[in-house]
């Protein structure tokens, strides 16, 4: 049986949209522009579709990446995946944006031994939404918010070799660790929707699906100022 999955990612400025089929990535869209969420979504939908020559009746369930990022983004992706969802009646899934951030990497980049994996998103100033994990893919430490200094990594590098950081929050730290060669900071890697497709056809075949009615997405709004605080295992 082919199962047919709209994927939306509105999570930071881009504005993606993808289609899979059985895990795999059939088409993707990725729009980084201003106001595109809100203006562009819908035509995006309609665009990816048409291009496929697949229709909405076709379709077994729509996933939406569900946070942590922008609130605004985030509202206009999961009401828009709700609202088709209901209208469909097919089934919602909801996919942490860190852990499909990961994933993205890890198929451009691969896994190195002994290196840690971290997925980070923009919040402001020094601080992110992030979340650890290891080449295993095991998730060492779940998503947070954290304020980033210089010397942030220092438990964590007695673990590992390597702290390796991507997402829209790991571009600001370019400067902040070019005199650590044991940071690495992968410059320019944006969200996407289709870093979904695996995680999202996993959580079908499991059904594992959320309530339409009363989804929210996962804000994660509150900080705890702790500068001096490390992350350590």
């Amino acid at each position: 049986m082919n199962n047919l999955i709209l994927q939306i990612d509105t999570s930071t400025t881009v504005c993606s949209v993808a289609l899979s089929e059985n895990g795999q990535t059939l088409a993707v869209i990725d729009l980084d522009e201003p106001n595109a969420h809100a203006a562009k979504l819908t035509v995006l939908i309609e665009q990816i579709l048409s291009e496929t020559e697949r229709s909405m009746k076709e379709l077994a369930g729509i996933a939406v990446s569900m946070g942590p990022g922008s609130y605004t983004g985030l509202r206009i992706g999961v009401s828009t995946a709700k609202g088709l969802c209901y209208g469909l009646d097919i089934p919602l899934i909801a996919i942490n944006t860190l852990e499909a951030l990961f994933f993205g990497y890890q198929e451009q980049f691969g896994l190195q031994e002994n290196e840690a994996f971290i997925p980070m998103l923009d919040a402001r100033r020094m601080e992110v939404y992030s979340a650890i994990y290891d080449h295993k893919r095991d998730l060492v430490k779940p998503t947070s918010a954290e304020i980033i200094d210089a010397d942030y990594y220092e438990e964590l590098l007695t673990t590992y070799n390597c702290v390796n950081l991507f997402g829209s929050g790991a571009d600001k730290f370019d400067t902040l660790f070019d005199t650590n060669d044991r940071v690495n900071v992968q410059l320019g890697f944006k969200d996407s929707a289709a870093f979904l497709s695996q995680l999202a056809f996993d959580k079908f075949q499991n059904k594992e699906f959320e309530d339409v009615a009363y989804f929210e997405p996962f804000y994660l709004k509150d900080f705890v100022v702790m500068t001096k605080k490390k992350v350590g295992l």
